[in-house]
């Protein structure tokens, strides 16, 4: 194909995507911040580049993984960053859960320059990533959703298209969220039948195979029940982060969400614990269980 492609951030779920796109045959320009992992993507067209300006020289397309919104932002706007080099008619492809208001900002940052930013926040773990079978939302301009089409079927099972602005950015808020929401809720469930003398893992399997019969509720439903907490997939530092976003655009929309306050407690417990680089499962389910003395 030899298209070339930028690609920034290299992470748990950005180096299963990189892969997929070096298999899919595109040039990548990469760049991360510790270097050597850009190792970890083995043989295939790769340019190592040192900065996020180089990654996007020449490309007319940037994709970016990076769970911070200040850490992005100085990634796209900061010396030696994105819209330094990013040609005319150029899109961004932001991939992480991040706010709406950063969305925005980069988007008028990249109309101001003569190129496009696309939201497109994913949903799966790194496993998913691996097999393409995350779901991606997207929204921003047509021209950026065109560009971006072939290259993200590449990446997923599925491309939702949200409309305009940072409306895929509040879709990937919202569904953090539930999914927090739901893994607090099957810990809590767990442990109780675990005190009354139930087996947890059966109660779990149950669930998930009737009344709850949906990949959450299957999958990490299994590694609650199990309290399985390794390998980790999504550190419980980042959950945090995300629960501030699910808080913070609730108060600027007026949305009262009291379990908003329950799973922010619950990973800002785990983080003051010491259990910030753990899997958020760990987080929340083992959260619960020391709550309930098991």
């Amino acid at each position: 194909m030899g298209t070339k492609i930028g690609f920034i951030g290299l992470g748990h779920m950005g180096t299963p995507m990189a892969k997929n796109l070096l298999d899919a045959g595109y040039h990548l320009q990469v760049y991360n911040r510790t270097l050597s992992k850009i190792d970890e993507l083995g043989e295939g067209a790769i340019t190592m580049c040192n900065s996020p300006a180089g990654a996007a020289d020449g490309a007319s397309i940037v994709i970016t993984m990076l769970s911070e919104d200040e850490v992005l932002k100085e990634t796209v706007l900061g010396k030696s960053g994105i819209l330094e080099k990013l040609q005319k008619g150029g899109v961004h492809i932001s991939m992480s859960t991040i706010s709406p208001d950063t969305a925005q900002l980069l988007s008028d940052a990249h109309k101001a320059a003569g190129s496009s930013y696309l939201a497109s926040p994913v949903f799966g773990r790194p496993e998913a990533a691996a097999a393409k079978k995350l779901w991606i939302c997207v929204s921003g301009d047509q021209h950026a959703k065109d560009l971006a089409k072939p290259v993200l079927e590449n990446l997923g099972q599925g491309i939702v298209d949200f409309g305009e602005g940072a409306a895929a950015n509040v879709v990937k808020i919202a569904g953090n969220f539930m999914i927090m929401a739901s893994m607090e809720m099957m810990a809590e469930a767990y442990t109780l039948a675990e005190k009354s003398g139930v087996d947890r893992l059966k109660v779990a399997e149950f669930f998930g195979s009737t009344l709850f019969n949906a990949p959450i509720f299957q999958n990490y439903g299994r590694l609650i029940a199990n309290k399985q907490y390794e390998p980790v997939g999504f550190k419980s530092k980042l959950g945090l982060k995300d629960a501030r976003l699910a808080f913070k655009l609730s108060q600027q929309t007026e949305t009262p969400m009291p379990v908003v306050n329950t799973v922010h407690n619950r990973l800002l417990s785990a983080v003051a614990k010491g259990w910030g680089e753990t899997d958020w499962v760990e987080g929340v389910g083992r959260g619960v269980c020391e709550d309930a003395g098991v």
